[in-house]
């Protein structure tokens, strides 16, 4: 699968399907087993400078192709964090951190004192639509907001950024622009939609216990396709397509959208763990029977 390879701000991935933050980054050896799976690159779960306990259960509720989550950003905090998340060498691809801040200064807080350690990029989540004091319940999703904790987090550390942009912003591509003003090297397009709120008819209340919560799974595909082609038309930098990748085929969508690469997260849930091998599987064949070389050949086709 020579052709599948790609690089992404000097990462060298074996397949353009990285593990979306959120979804089993919890430990190493979680890692190293959706490495095992086929992930050409891996994302831990958001760290917080303090631990976070996040919201009460239930925290995630699924509905054909919609599931629903208010998870609160859960996790041990920074100290924790850094000892389990050592000798990520072992974890056979490159793994990339996701760092948590209320604000620019956190944001630098958290970049100089989690990094670089033995990760080889950092995200930062601007997008979270259902936990306080982060991401879009702080005004983290605006040009300025962005600009600024971009700019930040680029004087604390000199490893790649990625920013995690959300697919409910209205100027999608300012915030862009914003981020690749202030250095930023990706951007990861996107987060969850929303938020949104399944009710439980009998209960007569709503099934999270936080009420609502962000939108993924394949329903949501048509709408990150969307974001990614814009936002590839408002930068130069990669993008990351995010957002209801289930199948090969919607990997390569996003790939004429305009996305480098590609973020696979609620489809663990859909097709099981080794998701990553059949995406990746599935993508081989479309090429092959279409006589694209590699990944590079496809990016942003659909623009033309």
């Amino acid at each position: 699968m020579s052709g599948l390879k790609v690089d992404l701000c000097g990462l060298k991935l074996k397949n353009p399907l990285i593990l979306a933050s959120g979804i089993l980054g919890v430990t190493k050896s979680s890692l190293k087993n959706v490495a095992q799976n086929g992930a050409g690159a891996v994302t831990i779960k958001s760290v917080s400078r303090e631990p976070r306990k996040g919201h009460k259960t239930p925290i995630i509720q699924v509905d054909g192709d919609v599931m629903i989550n208010a998870v609160g950003y859960s996790n041990p905090g920074l100290s924790e964090s850094r000892k389990e998340f050592t000798g990520l060498g072992e974890v056979g691809v490159p793994v990339i951190a996701s760092i948590l801040g209320t604000d620019a200064e956190e944001f630098a807080y958290m970049a100089g004192n989690f990094l670089p350690g033995d990760f080889s990029a950092v995200e930062l989540p601007l997008s979270c639509p259902h936990t306080p004091g982060y991401g879009m319940l702080a005004g983290q999703g605006t040009p300025e907001a962005t600009y600024e904790i971009t700019a930040a987090v680029k004087k604390s550390t000199k490893l790649p950024v990625i920013v995690k942009l959300s697919p409910s912003i209205q100027a999608l591509g300012e915030v862009a622009k914003a981020a690749e003003k202030a250095g930023a090297d990706a951007i990861n397009m996107g987060n969850t939609v929303g938020p949104g709120m399944f009710i439980d008819a009998r209960a007569k209340k709503p099934v999270l216990d936080f009420k609502f919560g962000g939108l993924s799974g394949p329903a949501i595909k048509a709408i990150s396709v969307r974001c990614v082609y814009d936002v590839y038309k408002a930068v130069r930098i990669p993008v990351i397509g995010t957002g209801g990748v289930t199948t090969g085929i919607d990997a390569i969508e996003m790939i004429m959208a305009g996305a480098s690469a590609v973020g696979v997260g609620s489809a663990v849930h859909y097709r099981d763990m080794d998701v990553f091998r059949k995406i990746a599987d599935e993508m081989s064949v479309f090429m092959k029977s279409e006589g694209y070389p590699s990944v590079n050949e496809m990016v942003g086709l659909a623009h033309e």
